[in-house]
């Protein structure tokens, strides 16, 4: 039976670290709040702007939606958790080159409730929400399906 995860907005920072620690997640308490640090099982894809709702679309149009941390600012960013990005190295490649930004080895991420310098990191798709993490090709199916949809629109704009 999976565990249960309550609401971030009713988590303190000291249950959020447990939380994600029983889901086997590599976390930090920082002064601002939690870090996911980024290892061998999860990592995560940040993506911004139209390409993230591009995205967002063909997830939940496919039933691949997995947890999603929207991040505050002028401009839509939202990071989807993954896993499998040990395997995924063309993927990577793909996803860097329209764009995205991949965190992987160490690298930090803010799971909510972390305070940042415009707001707060919030979940969009809380682990709770999602039925799973999905592999980081998931991710790349998904931007590499939202490719074409833009350079269309960009079509019909133009003509």
């Amino acid at each position: 039976m999976p565990a249960t995860f309550p609401s971030s907005s009713t988590l303190t920072a000291s249950d959020a670290v447990q939380d994600y620690r029983r889901r086997g997640w590599t976390v930090a308490e920082t002064a601002n709040g939690v870090c996911l640090i980024t290892d061998e099982r999860v990592a995560a894809v940040e993506l911004t702007g139209p390409l993230a709702a591009e995205v967002r679309r063909f997830l939940r149009a496919n039933n691949l939606s997995g947890p999603v941390i929207e991040i505050p600012g002028a401009e839509r960013r939202e990071i989807h958790l993954v896993v499998g990005a040990a395997k995924a190295t063309l993927a990577i490649e793909a996803l860097r080159g329209a764009g995205a930004t991949v965190h992987t080895d160490g690298a930090s991420i803010p799971l909510p409730p972390t305070r940042l310098s415009n707001g707060a990191a919030a979940w969009d798709i809380s682990p709770t929400q999602a039925r799973w993490i999905p592999p980081l090709v998931a991710i790349a199916a998904a931007v590499n399906a939202a490719a074409p949809a833009r350079h269309r629109r960009l079509a019909e704009v133009a003509c």
